[in-house]
């Protein structure tokens, strides 16, 4: 794909003649560390693989978070559960984040993408206000709200080398546009051997991602040969659709429905940059959410992580579970 050569391309390289270096870009100090991502980034040459690789992590190897912040509705075919549960009906709002940073395998062009992610269910009239249990309508009974919160997310081996290409970008008004939409499948009554309630034991869900980078910053942050420091900013909306959360105790081999989460995020440079309200729950209760992992490991997703936490990796049952702690 053709670098751009227009009024915002221009203004970028005059600042590049100016300093010598890209806006933002690293030293050399900053990139000697042979875990650090920098020496492989700066190969590449695509403008959509710099953009993907940067929405992954920063080049400079260091943390940037991705704040997340949505709703949570619930998907009802027909309306069966009303007046229990309308279709529609707003359950949760949806606050946290992703903190992630780029890892190279040392000597090599393998890059990974570490990360934890942290975001907590909160009251459907006010998004600051974590909730620690839920009335399920159906069976009347309070159950403990459990975040998600996994450790780890990990994506890759990603061979980057000068011929590393992203995916298709699109051009809406002033900023550059991409997707990535991922079904999922997963058949956790095979592995972990845990079926959750859901039907045939398989977890069938959809993630649907749009990433926006303005124009300007898509110059600034595509200069070749050079090492971006600082998060690029980003925003993404998110969309997942997701049988009932395992805290929620509603199983959907009997109970119709899903969630559809809908939810809206943006980069920042660093853990700091969170808001003192989120940042004082973290360093209280989930301070391991203070960082990325520095090494890459088992992935976890909200349902893993439930398993392996909640369940004590399949010490007890979800369904006994939802038994002992539903009152």
């Amino acid at each position: 794909m053709l670098k751009r050569r227009g009024p915002s391309f221009a203004i970028a390289l005059s600042a590049v003649m100016l300093t010598g270096l890209a806006p933002g870009a690293a030293v050399a100090a900053d990139i000697d560390d042979p875990w650090a991502p920098g020496p492989i980034y700066r190969t590449v040459t695509d403008d959509a693989g710099q953009l993907q690789l940067q929405s992954m992590g920063r080049p400079d190897g260091q943390d940037m978070v991705f704040r997340i912040s949505g709703s949570v509705y619930a998907n009802v075919e027909g309306n069966a559960l009303d007046p229990k549960i309308r279709h529609g009906q707003k359950l949760f709002n949806l606050e946290g984040y992703n903190i992630r940073r780029l890892y190279r395998v040392p000597g090599t062009t393998q890059i990974h993408q570490l990360s934890r992610e942290i975001v907590f269910y909160t009251s459907p009239t006010n998004p600051t206000q974590i909730l620690t249990e839920w009335t399920n309508p159906v069976d009347g009974k309070i159950y403990p709200v459990v975040p998600i919160n996994n450790d780890r997310v990990a994506f890759g081996p990603f061979n980057v080398t000068p011929s590393y290409v992203g995916p298709p970008l699109q051009q809406r008004h002033e900023e550059t546009a991409w997707t990535s939409d991922i079904p999922v499948n997963t058949n956790f009554g095979a592995t972990p051997g845990e079926r959750f309630g859901l039907k045939n034991g398989h977890y069938s869900a959809m993630e649907m991602f749009d990433f926006y980078v303005d124009d300007r910053e898509r110059a600034a942050r595509t200069v070749d040969g050079t090492v971006p420091t600082g998060a690029m900013k980003t925003k993404i909306s998110w969309s997942r659709t997701s049988p009932w959360a395992p805290f929620m105790c509603l199983p959907e081999e009997s109970v119709q429905g899903q969630l559809t989460y809908h939810a809206r995020s943006w980069a920042l440079n660093s853990y700091a940059e969170v808001e003192p309200w989120l940042r004082a729950k973290i360093d209280l209760q989930y301070p391991l959410y203070q960082a990325a992992p520095t090494d890459p490991g088992v992935s976890e997703n909200s349902w893993t992580s439930f398993y392996n936490k909640q369940l004590g990796r399949g010490a007890t049952t979800w369904a006994q579970w939802c038994t002992t702690n539903g009152r």
